[in-house]
């Protein structure tokens, strides 16, 4: 007897936060569409076949086997008042071991943005990962300039732990973002400095 695999599913008071579906695809690229402008200036370059359905196949394929594979946590924001997709939030660079660490990146549709979702997406993302998955540390870069996320970093615990030169190519040019931590209160380390 085969046993269907099941995959997280973290719930908030306003959001279910679950692994990407076919079935998204459809609501997902019309948003990323409508949010471009909005989005653009804090991403990569996308290829030119970002938006198709193939391209959405493979990132649905990618995530259960990053999932299964301990890699990373891709998710989707999904409302629970009437299901609608608001945008995404991945833990990427899962590392065990020693380091018991990953890097954390989000996005959200222009239409939802500065409504507290994403605030209560990446609490519940923290939450899960020290609980559930036992990750130590959690990281985090943005742009300098980019004042809500880092914001929204902040008020999430994040603390601010300096800058990455060149860290990641946004927007076509190699950018400098600014690094910000969360750690999980009881492995926190002594400082004797």
């Amino acid at each position: 007897m085969f046993r269907r695999r099941r995959y997280p599913v973290i719930e908030t008071e306003r959001l279910f936060l679950r692994l990407p579906d076919m079935r998204d695809y459809e609501e997902w690229a019309k948003l990323r569409r409508a949010s471009s402008d909005f989005l653009e200036p804090w991403e990569p370059v996308r290829s030119y076949d970002y938006l198709t359905r193939k391209s959405f196949r493979y990132r649905v394929a990618w995530s259960r086997n990053a999932v299964t594979a301990r890699r990373a946590l891709p998710l989707v924001l999904i409302r629970r008042s009437d299901g609608a997709l608001l945008g995404g939030l991945t833990m990427d660079n899962m590392q065990a071991g020693v380091a018991q660490s990953c890097t954390v990146g989000y996005w959200m549709g222009e239409e939802f943005a500065r409504q507290g979702y994403m605030f209560e997406a990446l609490t519940a993302a923290v939450d899960y990962a020290f609980t559930v998955l036992d990750l130590s540390r959690i990281q985090a870069g943005c742009l300098p300039e980019n004042t809500p996320s880092r914001a929204l970093l902040e008020k999430a615990g994040f603390k601010y732990e300096g800058v990455a030169q060149s860290y990641l190519q946004i927007a076509g040019r190699w950018r400098n973002h600014v690094l910000y931590a969360n750690l999980r209160n009881d492995r926190r380390g002594r400082v004797d400095v």
